[in-house]
């Protein structure tokens, strides 16, 4: 069995089947944060509690993403649209999430890719960004860490990251509780997912679409919930049976020329949660 460990950044000049019955107690609890909340309509109308009842394909020609105003509300402002810039000068566009008051996780490309120069130089991190409009201020990072098995061979199943900040955010805006589900405890489920992609919105836009899972493997997820990118790091999340607080359960990362053919399936994808990550996003809120 592959034994994965954290790898952060050098320091540089700046600092910066059958269905589980039962509620579900996450591992790393979420918060709602200590700002007063309204009640956001998006969330009551168009997430999802449930599990799908029947194959629901959205992948291909339709596009069924909508656009969340409500930036400034739970569970909308806990994700955060990134501008990344390598050492090579290249900018980027990705989302990430809050898993603590002090650490945004994202996919492990958008903190380190070849295409980066290697590690991320620095990432901006806007929660809840609304187009030109920043409900709460951006924050200027240079630290981040990844798994070795991405950094080392960009495997795509171990594609995480983290991106570390020196002011503690997630007390005022929250941050969203994480586990490690079962096959069975994801089989069949509607998983939502919300992020920043380059269209729409030029990445400034948060946008939003629920759908089914269609596939699990041992460390993927699989499910026609409509993406694109810009949208790599951003939270796949379910509400469990009688719970109304967001469960992250993996990491979007991948469109549908990502899902290897022998499933036969065209689905978009994540690296899930297991319990070696989720100790390692455990270590990751600890620094």
């Amino acid at each position: 069995m592959l034994t994965i460990k954290s790898v952060s950044k050098p320091s540089g000049s700046l600092e910066a089947m059958e269905l589980d019955a039962g509620p579900l107690e996450p591992r790393i609890p979420g918060s709602a944060g200590s700002l007063e909340d309204e009640t956001s309509l998006a969330e009551q109308h168009m997430v999802v509690h449930g599990r799908r009842s029947a194959l629901e394909s959205t992948i291909g020609d339709v596009d069924d993403r909508t656009r969340i105003l409500e930036t400034g509300l739970t569970p909308w402002r806990q994700v955060c649209a990134l501008d990344i810039e390598g050492k090579n000068g290249a900018r980027f566009i990705g989302t990430g999430w809050l898993a603590g008051p002090r650490t945004v996780v994202t996919a492990g490309h958008c903190v380190h890719h070849p295409d980066l120069g290697g590690w991320a130089e620095r990432i901006t991190v806007s929660p809840g960004r609304n187009g030109e409009e920043a409900p709460f201020p951006s924050l200027l990072t240079t630290r981040v860490s990844a798994i070795d098995a991405w950094t080392g061979s960009q495997d795509p199943d171990f594609d995480y990251g983290a991106i570390h900040l020196d002011k503690d955010i997630g007390g005022e805006l929250g941050w969203f509780a994480i586990d490690a589900l079962s096959d069975s405890q994801l089989a069949r489920r509607r998983v939502n997912i919300s992020g920043y992609p380059a269209k729409p919105g030029f990445g400034k836009e948060q946008w939003f679409h629920s759908n089914g899972v269609l596939r699990t493997t041992e460390r993927r997820v699989f499910y026609d919930v409509d993406t694109s990118g810009g949208q790599s790091g951003a939270p796949v999340w379910i509400y469990p049976d009688g719970s109304d607080a967001p469960l992250v359960v993996a990491i979007h990362a991948y469109g549908a020329g990502g899902t290897p053919l022998n499933l036969e399936i065209e689905a978009n994808s994540a690296p899930r949660i297991t319990d070696d990550v989720l100790d390692l996003i455990m270590e990751w809120v600890g620094q």
